[in-house]
């Protein structure tokens, strides 16, 4: 697993150890980033289920100015400290532990003017909570009018065409994973 592209491009990352986080495989993330690549250049990502980072380390390389990152696993946490020690550039990385929905609900309430330009969503595939997640997005108010959300899954989901204000602008299957891209409806 590695860096891809980029300001990082080629740096190798750490994976978590154990079969607990199932990490993006750099086929699909390569294929990821060049469907959003006109987002590079943007202010705030968000990585909701960190895992080992690679996904918002991957946009900070692409040219995103910081991500945050969140995640509650402590084996995770320290893969993810490791893998943002090794791009050199601490200070475009917030790390964000706990759980999902309260880490956020704190960081929106703390930072009421940050919103985010891309959202990654790749839980565990056995952890299906893209709608509630959507709409906590929306709650809190970190969408702006050109978000995307980016959500990875198994095959065997299914996403509805619009969840809250953000309707489905593309969908892509690659082998057993699917990629899903909401945007705020205008």
């Amino acid at each position: 697993m590695r860096v891809i592209s980029g300001e990082f491009g080629s740096r190798p990352l750490k994976a978590v150890p154990g079969q607990n986080t199932r990490p993006t495989t750099d086929k699909i993330k390569e294929s990821i980033f060049n469907v959003i690549q006109p987002l590079y250049g943007m202010d705030y990502c968000l990585d909701f289920y960190g895992g080992t980072g690679s996904l918002g380390i991957e946009a900070v390389s692409r040219g995103f100015q910081h991500a945050v990152i969140i995640e509650k696993d402590r084996t995770a946490i320290r893969t993810i400290e490791d893998n943002i020690k090794m791009t050199k550039a601490e200070d475009r990385f917030t790390l964000l532990k706990g759980n999902n929905h309260q880490t956020l609900t704190t960081f929106a309430k703390k930072y009421p003017d940050v919103t985010f330009d891309l959202i990654f969503l790749d839980p565990p595939y056995d952890l299906n909570n893209y709608e509630s997640d959507i709409l906590l997005f929306e709650q809190l108010n970190v969408l702006n009018e050109d978000s995307l959300i980016l959500c990875e899954s198994d095959r065997s989901v299914q996403l509805p065409e619009k969840i809250g204000t953000c309707v489905l602008t593309k969908h892509k299957t690659y082998g057993q994973t699917q990629i899903w891209i909401y945007s705020q409806e205008k």
